[in-house]
Formats: C-alpha cells, structure tokens, sequence
C-alpha cells in the first residue's frame, strides 16, 4: 500500500531535515521547502495528503501560505509549526483553518503521533485503488488507460489505440483522479460541489460546474456508456454523479 505523501516548509535546515529523515523513516514520501516563496508554490500546486506548515517563513509568512492553501484545496489537512511563544499565531493559524499544531521544540515521535491522527481522521483519497472493473473492460488507474475485452465494430468517435488484445483507451490525468474516486464511492451519489473540492481541490463556492459535466461526458465516451442511457457513470438528478458498477480490485 501507498504510504501517504507529506509537504513539509520549513526554513530552518536542521528540523527540516530532521522532520523528512523521519517522515521516510516511517515510510512515508516526503516533499520538503525552504522557503515562503517555493512553499506556496508546492503547497498550492503539487500533490501530497498532509502539510506540515512553519508560521515564520522568510518570503511569504506561514499564515498567508495557509489562507492561499484553504482558498484553492478546503479540505487539505494541514498541521502548523510553531515556536513556543507565539500562541497569538497560533491561535491565527487554528482559525484560518489548521487541522492541529506542534510546539517547537518538539519529539519526532509527537509529531508522527500528531500526523497520524490528523490522517487517520482525514476522508481517505482513493489512491489504494489500481484496477475497476465495469460492463466491457476494466480501468487500470496506473496506467491511466481503459482496456476494451474486444475491439467493438463501432467504438464512436473514442479515440485508442488497438494492441491485439483489445482497444485501449488513454485518460487525462484529471479524468483517471475523477472516476477514481467515483470508483472509490460506488453506489454513492456525488454532488458536483464535492468533486471540484476532493478532485479538483477547489472551493465550490461561486465557481461554475460546468467543467464536471464536461469530464462526465468525456468519461461516458470513453467507456462507452450510453450518454443517453448510461449503465456504468450514472446521473443522480438533483444529487450529482454515481458509478454504478462496484467491482473494484483494490491492491493495498
């Protein structure tokens, strides 16, 4: 199983180091910065499951980091990194949105502690999940292509590329984290508003859907799922998006 990915920011060398032996020690991959500047810019665009945020960074503050970080990923946990007398940042960082926070200084073994708790209560990401299986093929996330049992007369206008053993049918890297987690929610029905945050890592908030229902048709042409009588991605009137099909081959 995938251990989860951890950012850490952090300027002063030693803890930094010190907190990404650690991290990797126990198995998990670590990201690390060193600054405000190359912080914000991986804690807003690369992926990872936790943050391990420092409040005194040179170049952008801690606390600004954050508040980017909760504008365009809402749901992202994050633990801050404090010194010991700055309860009043502190206190700044809880309400801007911070998940749990550590005293420097501080025991690797309370800070492993704290990341587990804040995973452990954290909506797990289908990251665990490699092969779906559905009516005709099967998804292998990855590789981030649909495999086809059988070349079909009349595959539409879907684009792949025929092996031999069947079409194959590449996904965008967007599309294959989409039905992922779709797979990952079988027999649920998912609202658009929570794809664009655990998906997308946006806020819903005044930001149109459109660009849902734009994968969905895209995924449904890929599968060839009927759009008009769709078998596999089904629509949920008045509640979102459901796969329908809960064959999954989950390798952890």
């Amino acid at each position: 199983m995938t251990r989860s990915a951890i950012l850490t920011i952090e300027d002063d060398p030693a803890i930094r180091r010190g907190i990404v032996d650690a991290l990797q020690y126990s198995g998990y991959q670590a990201l690390e910065a060193a600054d405000g500047a190359t912080g914000m810019a991986k804690a807003t665009e690369a992926e990872y499951d936790l943050l391990l945020l420092d409040l005194a960074l040179p170049g952008i503050p801690g606390l600004e980091i954050l508040r980017q970080v909760r504008k365009v990923r809402p749901t992202q946990p994050v633990i801050i990194l404090t010194a010991k007398g700055d309860e009043q940042d502190r206190v700044r960082g809880l309400q801007d949105g911070a998940d749990d926070y550590v005293v420097k200084p501080f025991s690797i073994k309370e800070l492993l502690a704290r990341v587990e708790a804040v995973l452990r209560r954290t909506p797990e990401r289908p990251s665990n999940i490699e092969l779906a299986s559905f009516a005709g093929g099967t998804i292998d996330f990855e590789r981030r292509e649909i495999r086809f049992a059988e070349v079909a007369g009349n595959a539409d206008s879907t684009v792949g590329k025929s092996h031999g053993d069947g079409l194959r049918v590449e996904l965008s890297e967007k599309e294959a984290e989409l039905v992922q987690y779709l797979v990952s929610n079988s027999g649920r029905a998912i609202s658009r508003e929570e794809l664009l945050s655990s998906v997308w890592r946006l806020s819903p908030k005044g930001i149109s859907t459109r660009t849902i229902d734009m994968h969905i048709a895209r995924l449904r042409e890929k599968l060839r799922d009927n759009r008009l009588n769709p078998m596999t991605l089904l629509t949920v009137r008045g509640k979102g998006y459901m796969w329908a099909n809960n064959r999954t081959d989950g390798l952890s």
